[in-house]
């Protein structure tokens, strides 16, 4: 079996937006919203999940966090206006 690496932004209760890696999307997800996820995340419950790339590579799913991460606002909610969670297999 394949190793999967998933690029994922979240949205917070707050409003706002948080972008992260993983293995496994359906624990981090679970992680997140238990309070015992990213520091940023915990006082921002509960999450959501907005966008889900993935990759067979784990570099390859890191250098894309990276970039998403380098994008204002803006262009986070252009990828996540084209993307429907719904289609997701998780």
């Amino acid at each position: 079996m394949e190793n999967r690496h998933f690029v994922y932004i979240i949205k917070c209760a707050d409003n706002t937006l948080y972008t992260g890696w993983t293995t496994n999307i359906a624990k981090r997800l679970e992680t997140h919203n238990s309070g015992k996820g990213a520091k940023y995340t915990r006082s921002r419950r509960p999450v959501k999940l907005v966008y889900l790339e993935e990759f067979d590579d784990k570099i390859e799913a890191q250098k894309r966090e990276y970039a998403i991460k380098q994008l204002t606002r803006i262009k986070k909610e252009k990828l996540i206006e084209n993307f429907n969670v719904d289609d997701c297999l998780i």
